[in-house]
């Protein structure tokens, strides 16, 4: 889709995008074929430049050298003091990533990007301090040669027979926002060697024969420049792509992970191959029944597999099944993979000429897939090292089951005996005995062991001669041995049979619990429901303590800890692992144990994020001991799916905020329109008879006199009783209002009620029925003869001047009930429904030309309901309203 076609949607997130992007800081990297070739010269010159220009800039860390034109640059820069890190006997100086974050310049010089950190210090890898640079908004300048990039490693290795151990990731190169080849011509560069320039003079012959020759430099500039050309390709169909809207690849390239020492550099191979063809990078693991037994040297190489691919923006996926070909091809199928990359399988075959090769079945499998195998010559022979020892030991309840099913296989056996069964059908039953063991015992171990103890029953009880160990027929050896491996192959599959079945309990559970968890979190309430749900269900997946940290604004909260004893708890309250959840939270990114920072935690800390916004922190414990694949992903789409309930939670809590705001920006221009009516009239009133009294009061006689004053009066009670609801239903709102409660007899503040409106009565009968039990109720009797003035008054202005209000008190429920009713001509039910609501006021068809502000029975309400009781309109038949509410009953005891 063209830019001017775009929808608002997506303008208003390429903003976003923008925006975001302006908070960070930029990355310029100076990029070289070779040490020597001048990176840092080059760096020092483009910082002298930028601090000419007026910009503030810092050199971070330096690498040192003896070369004196790159010293002699340093002169006129600020440099921080490294970080001294003693590692036994060696001194090692380090890049200090606090005091940069606290002096942050504008632009910070770091050299050496893929150097790794010494133990101890926040991040394993330098790269990573660089990106909490650039995070923080400061602009970094740094160095790299083309041998450190990850998916180059093994062409560089087999170009020049070193094998680089400090490496970065490609992402971080391939989004840098500028790359300067830093280039010279491979001659000059020898004889730079030759003269001193690059390294000590002791080390110039060795560097000659070992790395400097002609062959190597020219590939491995070769390689730079391709490198190079590479990303601004890259950049170029990127904006292509986003400028045209409609870029689509179908390309989807799968690699194996296992834990060969090989496996590296087919997922590098994989990586290149999927950013050739810009298409997806998916890595798959296929856990078999043996995975278990995987000793943890090959685990751990699993693991670093893992996250390779993963630094290579593979997304990674796990299956389970021991036929490996199959599952491969099934997830292909399923998944729109279009090429497969495998290694050359090294892996003997367990059964030989009898088993057909992985390669083949994969082929047969997939015959529609490209199928891209890696061959590695300098890989030997590869057999997984997989423990052969028991589980728990010798387990006395599965001796007890094997000797138990023997015991019952020989009674069965002699029992077809003894009706004259043949030797075949007795040997079938040894044989399904072993498979019953497989099932039911924990190790194939016991199988074997009765196959054995089956095998010499057999012999001695049913072979001739009986009760020997002899037999006259040597044919029965091959009988033996026949029965002994049909045991122990039928055993062999039972038990793998078990183990899946359990892989795929386990599968199912950690589903179960990924889905129960989306369900749970539709309905909580709250962000603490939320909270709480996601622990208990991270608990129930992991089986490890888990750590919470929620947030308010800009800061984390104390942590949430599930922790089976205080101890512990303790240990996870540490200021150290505190800092670590305050990193995550800052950054927002995974931090702790198995990661590259601050890995010394106790725990793994993770973000619950969405897009840039964290929500809060969690952390799994995981000391000595790391999280499996398939476990993390389920571990991260809970936290996934936890972050999008706590988003939703926070847009309904704005959008209730706005919604009140709107409500109360309508109540405030309603208050303003009927208080700039209300007030006037009155006021008009008062201060046109005080006008007419002070120029025309002599000529009139005492009768038109007083019926002036008390139309003053009138309409100034009405203003001082206006004032008062305002100021109480104000001071109840803000919760600013202090009750004085006392047990009083309610009959005494009606009676006190009905005297303060007798002027007002006109030509209306007041009556009140005084019950003929005394009632007591625990009230502040100004504010209750407060709301009885309201509801008369309200019945005085709505009602025809003839009509009759009626006030009776009763007992309801434990509850006094005080009813005000008037026979007038009634009120709409859609009227009753809104009668309490603040600024709302019916029509007045009866009253004295005022309208009321509708603010008086709305008082009369939350008066009520703050003393306990509850207000109620209904219909006074035949005809009239009533007005009911309720306070709580006190029991008093009068002493006569």
């Amino acid at each position: 889709m063209p830019a001017f076609h775009k929808s608002p949607d997506e303008i208003l997130q390429t903003i976003k995008n923008e925006e975001a992007r302006a908070k960070y800081g930029h990355l310029k990297i100076f990029f070289g074929y070779a040490a020597g070739v001048g990176k840092t010269y080059a760096m020092l010159k483009a910082a002298h430049s930028a601090k000419a220009q007026g910009l503030d800039v810092v050199a971070g860390y330096i690498e040192p050298h003896i070369r004196p034109q790159t010293t002699v640059l340093l002169k006129g820069l600020e440099q921080l003091t490294p970080v001294i890190v003693t590692h036994g006997d060696i001194i090692l100086r380090e890049f200090d990533i606090d005091a940069a974050l606290r002096r942050h310049p504008q632009i910070i010089l770091v050299d050496e990007l893929a150097h790794t950190n010494a133990a101890g210090c926040r991040h394993k890898k330098r790269y990573k301090d660089v990106e909490e640079l650039l995070k923080a908004g400061i602009d970094v300048y740094t160095t790299v040669n083309v041998q450190h990039i990850e998916s180059l490693n093994d062409i560089v290795a087999s170009i020049t027979g070193v094998i680089v151990r400090e490496r970065i990731p490609d992402f971080v190169f391939d989004n840098a926002d500028q790359v300067e080849l830093v280039d010279i011509e491979p001659a000059e560069l020898i004889k730079r060697l030759n003269d001193g320039k690059i390294y000590k003079p002791e080390r110039v012959k060795t560097a000659l024969i070992n790395f400097f020759t002609v062959e190597n430099l020219v590939a491995l500039r070769e390689i730079a420049l391709r490198r190079t050309a590479d990303r601004v390709n890259k950049i170029s169909q990127k904006v292509r792509n986003e400028s045209k809207g409609d870029y689509y690849t179908d390309e989807h390239v799968l690699v194996c992970l296992s834990s060969s020492p090989s496996n590296p550099r087919i997922i590098r191979t994989a990586a290149r191959l999927a950013n050739a063809f810009r298409g997806k990078f998916t890595a798959l693991f296929v856990r078999t029944a043996d995975y278990e037994k995987y000793s943890s040297e090959n685990k751990a190489r699993l693991q670093e597999n893992t996250h390779l691919a993963e630094q290579l923006g593979a997304s990674i996926e796990t299956v389970i099944g021991d036929d490996i070909a199959y599952q491969i091809a099934e997830f292909a199928k399923y998944a729109g993979v279009s090429k497969i990359v495998i290694g050359r399988s090294t892996t003997r075959s367990r059964w030989g000429f009898m088993h057909k090769g992985f390669l083949d079945q994969l082929i047969q499998l997939a015959a529609n897939l490209d199928i891209y195998v890696i061959p590695d010559k300098t890989t030997p022979i590869y057999k997984k090292k997989v423990k052969r020892t028991l589980k728990r030991g010798i387990n006395k309840t599965d001796i007890g089951k094997i000797i138990s099913v023997w015991v019952l296989t020989t009674v069965a056996a002699l029992a077809l005996d003894a009706i004259n069964l043949g030797q075949a059908d007795i040997a079938t039953i040894y044989i399904l005995s072993v498979l019953v063991t497989g099932v039911i015992t924990s190790d194939r171990f016991y199988s074997i062991v009765l196959s054995l103890l089956n095998v010499i029953t057999f012999d001695y009880l049913f072979v001739s001669p009986r009760f020997t160990f002899a037999y006259s027929d040597y044919r029965y050896t091959g009988t033996f041995l026949i029965m002994f491996i049909a045991a122990f192959i039928t055993a062999s599959l039972a038990s793998k049979i078990k183990k899946q079945a359990e892989q795929s309990v386990q599968t199912a559970y950690r589903t179960k619990i990924l889905l129960d968890t989306n369900q749970l979190l539709q309905k909580a309430r709250n962000i603490d429901e939320i909270a709480s749900i996601t622990i208990k269900q991270l608990l129930k997946l992991s089986g490890r303590p888990v750590i919470y940290y929620g947030c308010s604004e800009d800061k984390l909260l104390p942590p949430i800890i599930t922790a089976a004893t205080a101890a512990e708890s303790e240990a996870y309250k540490s200021p150290n692992e505190a800092a670590v959840a305050q990193w995550v939270f800052r950054n927002n990114k995974h931090a702790g144990a198995t990661t590259d920072t601050l890995g010394s935690a106790k725990c793994l800390y993770m973000a619950i994020r969405t897009e840039n916004r964290v929500h809060g922190v969690i952390g799994i414990a995981l000391e000595n001991s790391r999280l499996e694949s398939f476990e993390s992903s389920i571990i991260l789409s809970i936290l996934g799916e936890c972050s999008l309930a706590m988003e939703k939670e926070l847009y309904n809590k704005k959008r209730r905020e706005a919604a009140v705001q709107v409500q109360n920006e309508k109540l405030r221009n309603s208050f303003l329109r009927s208080i700039s009516h209300d007030l006037r009239t009155p006021l008009t009133s008062i201060s046109g008879n005080a006008d007419f009294l002070v120029n025309n009061g002599r000529q009139l006689d005492e009768a038109k006199r007083q019926k002036i004053y008390s139309t003053i009066y009138d309409d100034a009670k009405w203003l001082i009783n206006l004032v008062e609801n305002i100021l109480s239903i104000t001071r109840i709102e803000n919760g600013n209002m202090k009750l004085n409660r006392q047990i009083e007899l309610v009959n005494d503040v009606i009676t006190e009620a009905v005297s303060h409106i007798s002027a007002k009565k006109l030509k209306h009968t007041i009556k009140y029925i005084e019950p003929e039990k005394l009632y007591f109720s625990k009230m502040d009797a100004r504010l209750i003869m407060q709301v009885v003035i309201n509801i008369i008054d309200n019945a005085l202005k709505y009602t025809p001047s003839d009509s009759t209000i009626e006030i009776s008190v009763f007992e309801q429920q434990r509850h006094i009930a005080v009813a005000i009713a008037d026979n007038g001509e009634g009120m709409p039910k859609a009227v009753q429904e809104k009668v309490f609501d603040m600024f709302y006021s019916g029509d007045n068809k009866f009253g004295d030309s005022r309208r009321g502000m509708g603010i008086g029975l709305a008082l009369c309400k939350n008066i009520i309901e703050v003393h306990g009781g509850s207000i109620e309109v209904k219909d006074n038949y035949p005809h009239g309203t009533v007005f009911t509410f309720t306070l709580p009953l006190e029991e008093v005891t009068i002493n006569e």
